[in-house]
């Protein structure tokens, strides 16, 4: 049988940069012509099992993570057909590529996905990966006296829409019994979230590893309790893809085969943790071995949830969230925003190698 030779391509830093640019100008260019005005039902029936030669997915990668993934677990190369990378930093970011059609799939907290239904951008969940929900910190910067959830009313908060540490921002507050008119938040890009906290920018900012470690280097700088913030955040991420992506048969087989890929990377990560930390915190991120191993703890085990109503149901908590507090410009319901024939490969993928669905809950 006549077997496709895979090419595996790795954007560097500053080709990913001119795309992220491209990508924005051209949907500033085009306007409205590439945004659904519909959010459109998955095709009945089955995924896909056949990728024809010739069939290609790009990704849109953070911080290189999914390739990092894929290819120190060995999985990249498994894979028959081609796959492309290009770095982003952010859903907003990544969003913007999947307007301009310039990726297929992506990897991303639980917020982006709610931001592409209100923009009417059809790019349903195809997978979902639950790390540990206590891993998003409430950085404070050096000098300020934040240590409860009740000190926040009238400080200074970065904040990023279409991020999960957007949602994390607002359960915050909300649990602190605030509104969001009792604090200052401070709209700022993801990237921007470290530096605006240490120097003092900001008041507080939700940082995840390796970027609390990084914080904690710095004097007099500090995170709130867990005992303030369980609960604001869901720890859950999921990959997601553009629905003509889904639609297409290769690519919709393709991207079933990613899932598989992606499942079996993640939990051989969670079986090789010296070696993970090592090849993505310790090369490619360039933290220390024992920020490396903090960073590690700090996330857990990743689990992987069935693709079903309790899931969708925990997605419709946050886009409440998000809507309560006025963040969000029309009514959006979480089913639009899943394409559960995925669940099936989740299922089969999860129980063949001995992972754990998880509990469903945050």
């Amino acid at each position: 049988m006549f077997r496709l030779r895979t090419v595996k391509v790795r954007f560097g830093r500053t080709t990913a940069l001119l795309l992220a640019a491209s990508v924005v100008a051209g949907a500033a260019l085009t306007g409205c012509a590439n945004n659904d005005t519909t959010v459109s039902r998955a095709p009945d029936g089955p995924l896909p099992a056949e990728i024809p030669p010739g069939t290609k997915l790009v990704v849109a990668d953070q911080q290189e993570r999914v390739q990092t993934w894929l290819r120190a677990s060995g999985e990249l190369d498994k894979l028959p057909f081609t796959v492309e990378f290009a770095n982003f930093v952010g859903g907003p970011a990544v969003l913007e590529a999947f307007r301009a059609g310039a990726a297929d799939v992506a990897q991303v907290g639980d917020v982006p996905p709610i931001h592409a239904l209100a923009a009417k951008q059809d790019v349903p969940i195809v997978a979902a990966y639950q790390s540990n929900p206590l891993a998003m910190k409430l950085a404070v910067a050096p000098g300020r006296s934040i240590t409860r959830l009740a000190d926040l009313k009238g400080k200074k908060i970065a904040y990023a829409e279409g991020t999960a540490q957007q949602a994390g921002v607002l359960r915050a507050v909300a649990k602190a019994g605030l509104k969001t008119s009792d604090v200052q938040l401070i709209r700022l890009q993801l990237s921007d979230f470290l530096d605006a906290v240490r120097t003092g920018q900001v008041d507080v900012a939700p940082l995840i590893e390796p970027n609390v470690t990084r914080l904690l280097r710095t004097p007099g700088a500090s995170v709130l309790p867990d005992s303030e913030v369980t609960g604001i955040y869901g720890g859950l991420g999921y990959l997601y893809a553009r629905r003509a992506v889904v639609q297409d048969p290769a690519k919709a087989a393709a991207t079933r085969a990613l899932v598989a890929a992606f499942i079996r990377a993640q939990q051989w990560s969670n079986l090789h943790q010296d070696e993970w930390a090592r090849k993505y915190y310790i090369d490619s991120q360039k933290v220390s071995a024992d920020d490396a191993k903090r960073i590690i703890d700090s996330l857990g085990v990743y689990t992987f949830p069935h693709l079903d109503q309790q899931l969708v149901d925990r997605q419709q908590a946050t886009i409440d969230v998000i809507d309560d507090a006025g963040e969000l410009p029309a009514k959006i319901r979480a089913a639009d925003g899943f394409d559960l024939r995925f669940d099936q490969v989740v299922t089969q993928t999860v129980t063949e190698i001995g992972a754990s669905f998880g509990t469903g809950t945050n």
